[in-house]
């Protein structure tokens, strides 16, 4: 087994073939098989039938699992669109947030494959270049250690909103109830808990919360991080913006 990333080393020489390969169709076939399955369903065995072509051949172009896994994650950061260079920092960072969640709806094992150390494909370094490129060199950011931890606090919200809403379509998926569906079914139990006294703010989320989509949950989460961001950078700073903080972009990408 090469010492060497994935990304380093070449792909064999092409030879004819009736089944021609290659890493991209590799990792294609691979990322509709967790789509359509989840990660349990990637395998070299599985990959190859889909391809029509016999297993060993793969590790000519892909050694291991864990190299063919980077390889998804780095094809699904390719499709996220990245804001322009000298965008508003907020807008910019809203628009990476919206790709991200975008990117775990249409690959919901993608979830599985964030957080701890940072992936290394060229895809995945141009995404953090880009995000870090949000805020490096203005004013209410003036250090990388600025710029690092308010880039890890919004990602660090994007990973575990998107962790959760991928978690609830699993869990309606794996039971066949919806959410609403869900509570309606534990409506009794709740209400003769909430009876009891013992729980009266939880009572009133329960009855007087709005209750609206994720998306817009999604929406008033971003908000809250990025105010403190701006607030924590520039005290001055208030809702409705300033020349320097300015406020949280009017519109954001449509979506469930």
């Amino acid at each position: 087994m090469s010492n060497e990333t994935v990304w380093d080393r070449p792909e064999p020489p092409s030879k004819p073939s009736p089944t021609p390969l290659n890493r991209d169709l590799i990792v294609g076939a691979a990322i509709r098989l967790a789509d359509g399955g989840g990660l349990d369903e990637v395998s070299f065995r599985k990959v190859a039938a889909a391809l029509g072509a016999g297993p060993m051949r793969l590790y000519g172009y892909v050694e291991t699992k864990d190299e063919l896994l980077d390889l998804m994650v780095d094809e699904v950061y390719g499709e996220i669109t990245l804001p322009e260079p000298g965008a508003d920092w907020r807008e910019a960072l809203t628009r990476i947030a919206h790709g991200m969640r975008a990117a775990a709806k249409r690959h919901p094992w993608f979830v599985d494959l964030l957080g701890g150390r940072p992936h290394r494909g060229p895809n995945s370094l141009t995404h953090i270049e880009a995000t870090l490129a949000t805020l490096d060199g203005r004013q209410e950011f003036p250090t990388i250690d600025d710029v690092l931890g308010a880039v890890s606090t919004v990602m660090a919200f994007v990973h575990g909103a998107v962790r959760n809403e991928v978690a609830e379509a699993r869990e309606e998926q794996a039971s066949g109830l919806t959410e609403e569906q869900w509570q309606a079914a534990s409506g009794p139990y709740m209400r003769r808990m909430l009876a009891t006294g013992r729980f009266p703010r939880l009572a009133r989320v329960m009855f007087d919360a709005e209750h609206t989509n994720a998306a817009a949950w999604f929406d008033t989460g971003l908000t809250y991080v990025l105010n403190g961001i701006a607030t924590r950078h520039n005290p001055a700073w208030t809702p409705g913006g300033s020349a320097s903080a300015p406020s949280a972009p009017s519109t954001a990408p449509a979506g469930p």
